[in-house]
């Protein structure tokens, strides 16, 4: 039988170990060495693991981790978790200012510092932690409550037994962010961009025993449904902490505009010697009486806004000027700089935008300059230090296109300088986005849009290029839509598209009239690239499916120096350049042409056709009288009646899936 003490000194220590780490990660007053600390912890877990049924919800045990989950379950948030609207200058919070004067008339405003991390809402049963969620998209977001549980500052028992929802930051300290990098660095990993993108990844992890090592830590500002405890937004911020929360200690009720706007500029300077991000300060009307008055719009509330600070500014050398050609023709200049690093990332070039703003501007070759974010994500030449200039030549505009060399022009009140040639390779985006689309090497999120916002920062120029992009990790992971994940992602599919088969690379360089069917035709016929490149018109004709005009075609493409040159590269990158001799396939479907029509349940009509060409069969896209089957799925149409008139063998799923069976 248990004797009634051990769990009274289970009781004790959770109490003990619970109030030591509100002490250290919340009021910021130590009252245990670590050694005791590290005892205290090590008694209650051997005892929790002797007698597992004394252990207490609250017990800091659960802040260890060690749950790995299968994925995370939808949460349908109470309360919508809505964004804020920005202010970016003293005239914009002004105005702010006066829109609310007109509604409710004169207030008194609380100033918050706006941690960079990522929105997290909470809740508690009669005090005990239940359950965290993300923002998601606002209405529904993802149970992360084993990982929250792991941050030290979160209290898993309030001190009162009430039901609450309150919505705070997660983020990830400097500290933390430091070491994990260091650590990633010695095991040859790619390195988090800043810490919000390492926060938004560690919250993530399936497994909280990964979260819990990276330490990250919690600030809460918010009670959903705070009138039914408190009038203003000071009382709730206090009432936060008089129940535990960790509540960052720089807010201010501020009576006045001068107020507000002094506190702001303390803030402004504040933020340099903080161990967290932060991007700004939140500025929300203080008494919640007013709030149903000033109202909301379908994302954010009125009463409430984000005052941006001015994105930091770092000084660097300019080395060089180089030119890019964007879709349309259009030349950008971008400036090549001393590798320096902005807002917690390395920047390695910046937009210059175009001719007037480099003359207006006076920006030189080798002149040291000033550069920042704009909003925050794309890098760009602020201003020249003036002091430091010696002899640098003044800029002068290229006349031809730096890619094909045709003449620019610059249309008549316009800034920008356009390549006069229609086929210039460097305006090709098409190009890129077909040689990277699914039916050719099939780089999995690399996107239209993708595509197009490489290309315009001059990251994506040429095909070679998509191979190159791993050299440039940390700057992609700041461009927007992206972070450390994403450009992995991207950055591991490109990898694999170098193993794709000789035919899906010869139909993804695009060479003219040739065709997903051409391409593996020439395949069977050569079983190399260097093969196919030294191949005659006379040969190619004699190729079924290959007439003159095709042979012609792919000889000129072959002989252009440039397309050689194109060539090289991709062998000397990796790609893979040959195809092994398949043996002849036994099976009913080889030397058979289909035609595939409608719906299909368990295959996309491309994996439908994959399969019949792996099986020795042929597809085509148009029903005639050398078709043998025509594959049918739901709603199939015109083809299926043409199919019926001219006596074609008919074959639906199931059919198509027996004969299949084991080939596959």
């Amino acid at each position: 039988m248990i004797r009634v003490d051990t769990k009274q000194r289970i009781q004790y220590l959770v109490n003990l170990i619970n109030q030591a780490n509100q002490d250290y990660h919340v009021k910021d007053q130590p009252t245990l060495s670590d050694q005791a600390y590290d005892r205290y912890v090590n008694e209650l877990i051997d005892l929790e693991t002797r007698y597992p049924e004394y252990r207490l919800p609250d017990s800091p045990t659960q802040k260890i981790g060690g749950k790995v989950l299968e994925g995370f379950q939808k949460v349908q948030h109470t309360v919508p978790m809505m964004s804020l609207s920005n202010v970016f200058n003293v005239e914009e919070l002004m105005l702010f200012d006066e829109r609310i004067q007109k509604q409710v008339g004169p207030v008194a405003y609380v100033s918050e510092l706006k941690i960079d991390g990522l929105a997290i809402s909470l809740v508690y049963e009669a005090g005990l932690f239940k359950r965290a969620a993300t923002r998601g998209n606002g209405s529904v977001g993802e149970d992360v409550t084993e990982n929250v549980k792991t941050i030290k500052s979160l209290p898993l028992k309030l001190s009162q037994p009430m039901d609450i929802e309150v919505r705070g930051e997660v983020f990830m300290p400097h500290k933390s962010f430091n070491r994990l990098n260091q650590e990633r660095l010695e095991k040859n990993e790619p390195l988090f961009a800043n810490p919000r993108n390492a926060a938004a990844g560690t919250i993530r992890q399936l497994d909280s025993r990964i979260v819990e090592k990276r330490q990250l830590d919690l600030f809460v500002y918010m009670i959903v449904d705070a009138k039914r405890h408190v009038s203003t937004q000071i009382q709730a911020l206090a009432l936060l902490s008089e129940l535990g929360f960790p509540v960052n200690q720089h807010y201010h009720l501020n009576t006045t505009l001068d107020q507000l706007k002094t506190q702001i500029a303390s803030y402004d300077e504040l933020r340099k010697k903080l161990p967290f991000d932060t991007d700004g300060c939140v500025i929300k009307v203080n008494d919640f009486n007013a709030y149903e008055t000033i109202g909301y719009t379908a994302k954010s509330p009125k009463w409430a806004t984000a005052y941006k600070f001015q994105a930091e500014q770092v000084e660097t050398k300019l080395i060089d000027i180089l030119f890019q050609v964007g879709r349309t023709g259009v030349i950008t200049p971008v400036a090549e700089l001393e590798p320096a690093f902005v807002s917690g990332t390395q920047v390695s070039r910046a937009t210059l935008h175009n001719e007037d703003y480099i003359k207006d501007k006076d920006i030189r070759i080798n002149d040291y300059v000033m550069i920042h974010k704009a909003g925050e994500i794309i890098p760009e030449v602020l201003e020249v230090v003036l002091t430091k200039r010696t002899d640098q030549v003044p800029f002068k505009m290229i006349e031809t296109c730096p890619v094909c060399h045709s003449e620019l022009i610059r249309k008549k009140d316009e800034a920008d300088y356009y390549c006069t040639n229609i086929d210039c390779p460097g305006k090709n985006v098409g190009g890129l986005i077909h040689f990277s689309s699914r039916v050719a090497m099939d780089i999995d999120t690399l996107g239209e849009k993708v595509v197009e916002l490489l290309h315009d920062l001059g990251y994506l120029n040429s095909i070679p290029d998509l191979y190159r992009l791993h050299l440039v990790r940390d700057e992609l992971t700041i461009l927007p839509g992206f972070g450390p994940k994403k450009v992995d992602n991207l950055l591991n599919a490109i990898e694999a598209s170098k193993k794709q088969s000789l035919d899906k690379l010869l139909f993804g360089l695009g060479i003219k009239h040739v065709g997903q069917k051409t391409a593996k035709s020439l395949v069977k016929h050569y079983q190399s690239l260097d093969s196919i490149q030294k191949a005659t018109v006379e040969e190619l004709v004699a190729i079924s499916d290959i007439g003159e005009m095709i042979a012609h075609s792919i000889v000129s493409y072959f002989s252009n120096p440039q397309n050689q040159k194109l060539m090289d590269e991709l062998k000397a990158l990796g790609l893979n350049t040959t195809q092994e001799q398949t043996q002849t396939i036994v099976h009913p479907f080889n030397g058979k042409t289909f035609v595939l029509t409608g719906k299909l349940t368990d295959f996309s009509r491309d994996q439908a056709a994959l399969i019949i060409e792996k099986l020795g069969g042929k597809v085509s896209s148009s029903v005639s009288s050398a078709t043998d089957y025509l594959l049918a799925g739901e709603d199939a149409g015109s083809k299926l009646k043409k199919a019926r008139d001219l006596g074609i063998a008919l074959m639906d799923e199931n059919t198509f899936k027996g004969h299949i069976n084991g080939h596959h």
